[in-house]
């Protein structure tokens, strides 16, 4: 099987050869041009063998459209660093709009010029971040903040949030149109018992991610639901147009794959830990972790990867033994 068809029979839950694989991570570097962030992408996704990729591009870049205002750390190993958050006050949500589309344009030429090197039989997904994701950036990366707001001060933070969605929707579609395959739609903690109580995040969060996701044209095939942070809501993404769904098996209170599959009723990404045995190994723990991931699914309906972003300190030998470890 190739990679688009090992992932098209994972999606499915049929059989396969072996389970698709992949994984990611920034290159805080090369992320501020998309030729080079593009280069880099492709050139890693070559070397490891990768099933899918999943384009990464800098976590600023949401905010930034939005007026929020970054340099680059100059360091390989640093997050872009915040000069001023464009929602300082409550009453910033009021004035709130897009003001520097370039930021979102880059991403979607780096996905074409993705597209471009690997060729069509890699599955491509470009990253989204949820609108409530978006806003936790924009008051300055403080995920309490943006809830305690949009809870307490609805009537300014949902039309703020409603114009984000539509622009998020927009790039979403033109990322497909440029050569995604489909999206893989981050939620950065907020569907989860930690930061937000299932109602809340149904009553004001959920309608705006399947806004966003209603945007995607047919041709998008292939929907992650991502979610970061302990005790997830996975069973709402059986509310969602997606066909996997991702999280960290790691974090507290979080299912298993199993579990996870049983509640979402979708194909499930993950089994490996990011900040564990991918950042420090050694290759047997890498090992067992993948043989672990498929004896509990029984390798259908897995797409093995991380839990989250792997950190740029991981070795690429340990990502090396990860492809290994799947294709034994």
């Amino acid at each position: 099987m190739d990679p688009r068809a090992r992932v098209e029979a994972a999606i499915r839950q049929r059989p396969v050869d072996r389970p698709p694989a992949g994984a990611w991570g920034h290159a805080y570097r090369q992320e501020w041009s998309p030729v080079e962030l593009a280069a880099v992408t492709v050139d890693r996704a070559r070397r490891l063998g990768w099933d899918f990729v999943k384009f990464q591009p800098r976590a600023s870049c949401f905010a930034e459209a939005f007026g929020s205002e970054y340099r680059p750390s100059g360091h390989s190993m640093r997050t872009p660093v915040l000069i001023r958050a464009a929602v300082g006050s409550a009453e910033d949500w009021r004035g709130l709009r897009l003001v520097n589309p370039r930021a979102l344009e880059d991403q979607v030429e780096g996905i074409a010029l993705t597209r471009r090197g690997l060729g069509p039989r890699v599955p491509l997904l470009q990253t989204v971040f949820s609108p409530l994701t978006v806003a936790g950036y924009l008051v300055g990366r403080s995920p309490a903040r943006a809830v305690r707001e949009l809870r307490s001060h609805p009537d300014l933070v949902l039309p703020a949030l409603d114009r984000i969605a539509e622009t998020l929707g927009d790039f979403a579609r033109r990322s497909v149109e440029a050569g995604a395959d489909g999206v893989f739609y981050a939620i950065s903690g907020y569907a989860s018992a930690e930061r937000m109580p299932r109602d809340a995040y149904v009553e004001l969060a959920l309608p705006l991610d399947r806004r966003v996701l209603a945007s995607l044209p047919e041709a998008a095939w292939f929907n992650v639901r991502h979610v970061c942070g302990s005790r997830s809501y996975l069973d709402v993404a059986r509310q969602l147009p997606v066909q996997v769904v991702s999280w960290s098996v790691h974090n507290r209170g979080n299912p298993s794959l199993a579990e996870g599959g049983r509640i979402s009723g979708k194909a499930v990404m993950g089994g490996l830990g990011q900040r564990t045995t991918l950042l420090r190994g050694p290759a047997d723990s890498i090992q067992r972790e993948v043989q672990a991931a498929v004896r509990e699914t029984g390798g259908r309906g897995l797409l093995l990867a991380p839990g989250c972003s792997v950190p740029p300190a991981a070795g690429e030998a340990n990502l090396k033994a990860m492809m290994e470890a799947v294709a034994a």
